[in-house]
């Protein structure tokens, strides 16, 4: 068995264990990094996700590791795409022009320009990948992580041991925790449990968890056949009616018919919205949200070789990521290996059975140019910017993983809108910049003296599996405290993703991109100041005086723990 060691060891290599390796290579540690897929990045990447931001991202508010993040990955387009000379002059050039994220780019991309960012602490021998190795086990020495077991995620013959003065969980799902017996959540606590608004209000539920997705990605080829083999489970999700419904006193509305459908619940007064979908090279009506540009990850119209007849044309690509693929039949936490894996599997079949209804039964929208009729047969898979060959992202899309138990625990009293109205927090009346008088009011977070990021999404729970719809109600920009990140017992630990000490309600904004890595770089940073000084995270954590130092080390590199308009 292969056995490594370092100052720090992050387990999970996504948006979190990222900036976390980066972080801590960059203040000279040594740090070893396992992922379970061949690429890094996790939601930007292998899970294929475009990111899901705050709205004053592109004004520079957030920190500066993943501002510049962002401006390389779209110099990377700059400098290995032939752009029209209006795209590669936009300063805030958007590939796939998706209108979910100010930057809809290729998972390939992200992943390339992540693997630039860690290539020079690889070659120094700072930092060392265990790509496809997921962890298995883990060895506890009294209240201490002592190692990590890892086996082959693609050759399950092989092993490793891992070994750190300071351990990161940066995983999808909060693998360490389960397999360390460490104290952690799991789906949906009651509103007594948290004080919380939109918590249940029947009782906790460790199913009340948000479903997954597999997504998968498109182009559409008009006058040729791809429609893919009729799925083994296509008539029961064809004729699929969910049952989700809201409890009394919480957001969400009972399904407006069957799941495969353009139509699909909503928060508005219907409690229910219809999204038409309008492939390349149709163009939808100006002014119209619709699903094929809502992740569109490359949009043709940018490049300058589909005038050229030597390059092959770029084709428009659409990235699948709906409520319609939305899997909560069966929970992905609490259960046995083959419970899960079954889960994935059926989530996967969804996937499939969404398409082939796309292909074959599916309305097509008329007054766009496109003859009446159902089906759209010239929908085909495609994995080139996916980095599979079979159009579906590298792993599931993973909303919710286990909790932390922590020092302080996030919860919706910190950062719900209309909660903190309710309850009579300070500068609840505040309208952030931007936002108008009348929607606005989003007022502040809670100002924790001991922050060490910032965050801001709307709260939004996808339907469960335990049969409760969606929530989705406004948040305040919120900071997120060090006490989060800090375990109450085990001494060597640290979060570094979104199984930080947060409720299932305010994960419901916690879990996005920009949050997640912002958490995994405070808590490299964390990690090399405790291996620094010979402390522990909650040693730092205990005292003021260490906090202060931390946040003065944060500040040095460019991470924002208060919002500008805090003072």
């Amino acid at each position: 068995m292969r056995e490594l060691s370092a100052d720090i060891v992050i387990i999970g290599g996504g948006a979190g264990g990222f900036a976390a390796a980066v972080a801590a290579c960059e203040a000279g540690r040594r740090v070893v990094m396992t992922e379970p897929t061949d690429w890094i990045g996790g939601q930007f990447t292998s899970q294929a996700v475009p990111p899901d931001e705050h709205r004053w991202v592109e004004d520079g508010i957030g920190n500066r590791s993943y501002i510049d993040l962002r401006r390389a990955v779209r110099q990377w387009y700059r400098t290995n795409r032939t752009l029209t000379p209006s795209a590669a002059a936009h300063e805030r050039l958007n590939p796939g022009n998706g209108w979910v994220s100010h930057l809809c780019a290729e998972p390939r991309v992200w992943h390339a320009v992540m693997m630039e960012k860690l290539r020079p602490h690889v070659e120094a021998g700072r930092l060392t990948l265990v790509l496809e190795h997921e962890p298995v086990k883990v060895e506890m020495r009294g209240d201490r992580i002592d190692a990590v077991y890892l086996r082959g995620t693609r050759d399950t013959g092989s092993a490793a041991v891992v070994r750190g003065k300071v351990v990161l969980d940066a995983t999808e799902t909060g693998d360490l925790y389960e397999l360390g017996g460490i104290e952690h959540l799991i789906g949906a606590e009651h509103q007594n449990d948290f004080g919380e608004m939109h918590g249940r209000t029947d009782r906790a539920d460790w199913r009340d968890q948000q479903g997954i997705s597999w997504c998968f990605a498109l182009e559409h080829r008009p006058g040729e056949d791809h429609t893919i083999a009729k799925p083994a489970a296509y008539e029961w999700w064809r004729s699929y009616v969910p049952t989700i419904c809201r409890e009394p006193g919480l957001a969400g509305a009972a399904w407006p018919g069957t799941l495969l459908s353009w139509t699909v619940a909503s928060h508005n007064e219907a409690g229910k919205h219809t999204f038409p979908f309008v492939p390349w090279p149709h163009e939808p009506r100006n002014g119209e949200w619709e699903m094929w540009r809502y992740r569109r990850i490359v949009d043709r119209a940018i490049y300058l070789e589909q005038q050229a007849a030597q390059h092959p044309p770029h084709p428009d690509v659409c990235l699948v990521n709906w409520v319609q693929m939305d899997y909560w039949q069966r929970p992905l936490l609490g259960v046995s290996a083959a419970d899960r894996a079954l889960a994935l599997r059926e989530a996967r079949e969804q996937s499939l059975c969404l398409l082939y209804w796309m292909q074959t039964e599916a309305p097509r929208p008329s007054g766009v140019g496109m003859q009446e009729g159902v089906g759209f047969p010239g929908l085909k898979l495609r994995g080139d910017e996916l980095g599979t060959s079979d159009g579906f992202a590298k792993a599931a899309y993973i909303r919710e993983p286990r909790r932390l138990l922590a020092r302080t625990m996030l919860s919706e009293s910190h950062l719900g809108t209309e909660q903190r109205r309710r309850d009579g927090k300070p500068n609840m009346d505040f309208v952030p910049p931007g936002m108008n008088e009348k929607t606005g009011r989003l007022g502040m977070g809670e100002a924790f003296p001991d922050s060490i990021a910032i965050g801001h999404y709307t709260l939004d729970l996808h339907p469960s599996c335990s049969g409760r719809n969606s929530v989705y109600v406004p948040a305040s920009p919120y900071r997120i405290p060090l006490g989060s990140l800090v375990p109450v017992r085990v001494e060597n630990l640290i979060a570094a993703g979104k199984g930080i000490g947060v409720t299932h309600v305010a994960n419901g904004c916690s879990r996005m991109h920009h949050t997640e890595y912002a958490i995994g770089e405070a808590a490299g940073v964390l990690a090399a100041e405790c291996v620094e000084k010979k402390l522990s995270p909650a040693a730092v954590h205990a005292s003021a005086e260490r906090v202060k130092g931390l946040q003065e080390r944060l500040a040095a590199r460019g991470v924002a723990m208060r919002w500008p308009w805090e003072g």
